[in-house]
Order: C-alpha cells, then sequence, then structure tokens
C-alpha cells in the first residue's frame, strides 16, 4: 500500500503525490506564545508527529515547517496586561514549547520562522496583493484583502459564499464561524501596538501583520528560497482552523502566486474534557508541563492519544491516562525482554519471534498508510506484545528480527516508557521520599513508613523491599492511582 491521508480540501482520502517526490514540504500551525500550550494543542501536534515519523519511515525526504506565532491581538494583549514588551512577554512561553514538545517526544521541525523575525516577508506578501488589486486600504489605514475579488474563496471550509457581505469588514484576528468578510492583512499600529513593540514600518503605513497573514508570508518563504516553489504538499493543523485561518491563507497565498497552496489539507479533531472541548472559557485546561510536574510518563500520553484516530475527538480521563501507563508499561517490560534474550543468544535468522516481528512491522506500516490509522497500529503492537510474550515464555528463537521489528515500530510510535523521560526532580522526590521511609521503618515508625508508601503509590511508584534495599519502578496510571 501506499499512503493515502484524508484531504479537507476534497473531503476524501487520497493517495500522497508529492511534488517533487521523494521530497514532502510539510507545515503546521505552530503555537500562539502568549502563554503555555495545553494537551488539546499537543493532542494536534501529536498526531502532525506521527503523520512525520511515518512519512520519514516510509522512505520520504520531509521538510518540516512550523510557526511559532508572537505577534497577533492576544500576544499583544497579554503582553500589555504584564506591564512587558512583546519580546519579554513571548520569549518564556516560546521555550516552554520547546520543553514541553520534547518531554513528549515529538521531533523538532526543521525551522521555527517566528512572525516577528519575518515581518519583511510579510509586507511583501501585502505589497504583492495590493498590486494585484485584491487588497485594499481602508479608511481606518489598515489593510484588508478583498474576499470578492477571489471567487474560490470558501472552497475549504464549504461555506455559501453568496451569503458574504461584500464590502463589510472584520479586523480581529478570530471571527465568528459565519462572518466571512473582508479580513485584515495588515493592521494599522495602536497605541497598545506602540507600548509593547509591535509595529513596523511598510509602505501602506505604519502598522503589524493579521494573523492569518503570517504563516502565508513564512511558509512560502521557506519553500521558494529553499526549494523554488510556492506550492505545500502538506499543511496540518486542528479542525479550529479550517475556518477562518486556513481558508484565510489559500486567498491570500493563491492570489498572490497563482498557484496553488498547499496539496493536501489535514486537520485533527478536538480532545475533550468531561465530553466538552478543552478552553479557557469553560475552565479545564491541562497543560504539558501539568502532566509533567505530575510525574505523568510521555509514552502514556502519546498511547492515549493514539487510541483515537486523529480526525476523531478524543475524551481524555484519568481512567483512560491510567490504562494507558499500564500498557505503555507492558510494551516497556516487553522491549526489555527482547533486548535480554537477544544478547544472550545468536539467531541464525528465522523462528516465531522474527516472524510476530515481521507481522508487527507489516501491520503497524498498513495501518498508519491507511489515514494514519493509529488506533489500528496499536492493536497490531499488543497482538506483537501478547505473541511475543508468549514466545519468549516457550523459548522460541528469532528475538534479534523481533527486537529490530519493535525498535522500528518504536521510533515510530515511541510509546516505551524509558527512564530518561523522567523529571530529575520528581527522581529527587522519590528518593527523597523513600529515604524518609527507611529512617522511619529504622526507628519502628511503621505508620509513618506506611503513609511515606501510600504517597509514592499515588504517584505511580511501586516500592520492592529485598535484601539488598529498596527498590522502585515508575508506573503512572498503573492500578495504585493515576499519577496525576
Amino acid at each position: 500500500m501506499s499512503l493515502s491521508l484524508y484531504n479537507t480540501l476534497t473531503r476524501q482520502i487520497e493517495p500522497l503525490v508529492p511534488l517533487a517526490p521523494p521530497r514532502v514540504t510539510l507545515y503546521t500551525c505552530g503555537p500562539t506564545v502568549w502563554n503555555y500550550a495545553h494537551i488539546g494543542n499537543f493532542r494536534t501536534f501529536l498526531f502532525e508527529d506521527l503523520l512525520r515519523r511515518h512519512l520519514e519511515a516510509s522512505g520520504y525526504d520531509v521538510f518540516h515547517i512550523m510557526n511559532l506565532t508572537d505577534v497577533d491581538d492576544r500576544t499583544i494583549k497579554a503582553a500589555a496586561a504584564a506591564g512587558k514588551t512583546l519580546a519579554e512577554h513571548t520569549e518564556p512561553f516560546a521555550q516552554a514549547f520547546f520543553e514541553d514538545r520534547d518531554f513528549l517526544r515529538i521531533r523538532p521541525a526543521h525551522v521555527y520562522p517566528r512572525a516577528t523575525g519575518s515581518v519583511a516577508v510579510m509586507v511583501a506578501l501585502v505589497q504583492r496583493l495590493l498590486e494585484r488589486g485584491v487588497a485594499y486600504r481602508g479608511e481606518d489605514g489598515s489593510v484588508y484583502f478583498a474576499i470578492a475579488k477571489f471567487p474560490a474563496y470558501g472552497r475549504l471550509s464549504r461555506l455559501d459564499t453568496r451569503e458574504i457581505r461584500v464590502g463589510a469588514r472584520v479586523s480581529s484576528d478570530e471571527y465568528a464561524k459565519d462572518d466571512p468578510r473582508d479580513f485584515a492583512l495588515w493592521k494599522a499600529a495602536e497605541a497598545v501596538d506602540e507600548q509593547v513593540g509591535a509595529a513596523w514600518d511598510a509602505p501602506f503605513g505604519r502598522g503589524r501583520p493579521g494573523w492569518h497573514l503570517e504563516c502565508s508570508a513564512m511558509a512560502l518563504q521557506e519553500i521558494r528560497s529553499r526549494f523554488g516553489v510556492e506550492t505545500l504538499d502538506l499543511h496540518a493543523g486542528g479542525v479550529d482552523l479550517i475556518f477562518p485561518h486556513h481558508e484565510d491563507e489559500i486567498a491570500q497565498s493563491e492570489a498572490a502566486t497563482g498557484q496553488p497552496f498547499c496539496r493536501v489539507w489535514l486537520h485533527g479533531a478536538f480532545l475533550n474534557i468531561g465530553g466538552t472541548k478543552m478552553s479557557k472559557r469553560y475552565g479545564n485546561i491541562l497543560t504539558a508541563r501539568d502532566l509533567r510536574d505530575e510525574g505523568v510518563d510521555p509514552a502514556a500520553v502519546r498511547l492515549l492519544v493514539f487510541q483515537s484516530h486523529y480526525r476523531q475527538p478524543l475524551d481524555w480521563t484519568d481512567e483512560a491516562l491510567g490504562a494507558a501507563g499500564e500498557g505503555a508499561r507492558r510494551i516497556g517490560e516487553l522491549g526489555a525482554r527482547l533486548r535480554e534474550r537477544a544478547g544472550q543468544t545468536a539467531d541464525a535468522g528465522g523462528g516465531a519471534l522474527a516472524d510476530l516481528g515481521a507481522a508487527l512491522t507489516g501491520g503497524v506500516a498498513a495501518a498508519l498508510d491507511a489515514d494514519l490509522n493509529a488506533p489500528q497500529a496499536v492493536a497490531a503492537l499488543f497482538e506483537f506484545v501478547r505473541g511475543a510474550n508468549r514466545a519468549l515464555d516457550e523459548g522460541a528463537s528469532g528475538a534479534g528480527a523481533a527486537l529490530a521489528a519493535f525498535d522500528g515500530v518504536m521510533a515510530v510510535l515511541d510509546l516505551e516508557p524509558a527512564a530518561r523521560a523522567l523529571d530529575p526532580a520528581l527522581v529527587r522526590w522519590i528518593e527523597e521520599r523513600i529515604a524518609a521511609r527507611g529512617a522511619a521503618r529504622g526507628s519502628r515508625r511503621y505508620a509513618e513508613a506506611d503513609r511515606v508508601r501510600d504517597e509514592l503509590r499515588a504517584r505511580g511508584v511501586e516500592l520492592e523491599d529485598s535484601p539488598a534495599g529498596t527498590k522502585w519502578r515508575y508506573r503512572p496510571g498503573g492500578p495504585s492511582g493515576t499519577g496525576v
């Protein structure tokens, strides 16, 4: 099979046909660094990580661009409220995003263009649109895109363009789903923009870029300068970006270049907590650093996310995270068994374990080729876990080949728990509590020792006392607690 993906533009699953194979250009909308990214954002980033890993495992030469939005309505408002410049406010959140990305084992993009570092190319794009007559300067000094001059507007979101109020304008970055009016490309500078350092000179007036303009300018600049093209192979983001953000990206990009902006559009569904979409409005925000600080295993987070198809809503519960933690533990234990057996024997090739490994590789590849069917890939992995454990118990050969297949799948899914993923602060806390428990036992304060054991168990830490001392194992989400 070849990789096929659901294209939001056509509403069909289509074979991937890159513009210049084996190269694949991938643009993913990154975080707006006005605050910490929440786990709903990372649900999208994880599906994009799986896409990239599978593309690379399939032999494609991926060039991945992810922007950082460090100037827009929200960043300016937040910086002003904090009494800081835009850069002072956004930089810590940009660094926090990179830390959270690494915690969740998301491969870094090849480039992270920042909006504030790309203003010159944004000004050039606006100028190009003005010269082509599809943009105009409003009486407020801002520059707007004239939707009526772009007949294809609404293709992606399937808007009924007959209802567009021609000549009406919207200047905010985010607007109502039923409000497709001329949108701001360049916003005339206001006092708050000058206050936080978010205003630049341009031939059409001092101001700042609109949010929608930023992604088009940065994406086109990267692929044009590197590959001499103005069409992306893949563009991915959350479903909430279809309109207006991605619709506006298409309009301004294609009106400027005369070329298709992107061949395939991919959109991930929402993450829900308690049946409700995660958002500040509902007060149910959970961040990646919340999970890290509580000692949750990133493998459990990845497994929980991949147990739902990226185009289906994901319901996040403590119970689901706990079950994912147990699943990650089983995967990790099998990996350890395979490495131990492979180190003990020199297989000549073949054997029951080798056959299971071949079935795993084929099953995961086939599942992911079918529009990134991660739940099916995870099912194939757990079928391998069950079969490989039985085969190891029976002394079957082929551990080396099975381990190679297992490691290959882990490179794509990366679900194996690892000590490297634990926060050093958590490890220090665990060791301090174990020492406190040892002191309590030594002074026969057994009730205190039991209390410390319960405290550790609630954080997913299991203890095993032996003549050689107390050993511990981290099992977030195990039967004794969820780890959060």
